[in-house]
Formats: C-alpha cells, structure tokens, sequence
C-alpha cells in the first residue's frame, strides 16, 4: 500500500511568506518567528516552493 503525503512547511519564492499546514484545523498558518508573522507581501500572487520535485509517495 502506498501513503500519500502532503507537505508540511511552504514558503513563497517571491516574498519569503512561510506557511505551516495547521491539522488541528485543516488549514495553512503564517509561520511565527521571533515574535513576527513571516507574512511576506500581503499582495504578493504567492510562487510556493512545492513543486514537481515534491514527492507525494512516502517512502
């Protein structure tokens, strides 16, 4: 049996936003550091850093 994976952490390639998947509530959260929100560009269109050389297969 194969497991499907979803990634965990992206990050915007444009204006460095990073998000983290929240699974308590099913959704992306801005990744908090130092104090600040890593928001980036409130009107960036977000480039994410998953890509084709994301592997969903768990090995």
């Amino acid at each position: 049996m194969v497991e499907i994976v979803a990634p965990r952490k992206r990050e915007c390639e444009r204006c460095g936003r990073v998000d983290e998947w929240d699974p308590d509530k099913q959704t992306w959260s801005i990744v908090t550091k130092d104090g600040t929100k890593q928001s980036g560009n409130p009107h960036c269109l977000h480039e994410w850093d998953i890509n084709g050389t994301f592997n969903p297969l768990a090995e």
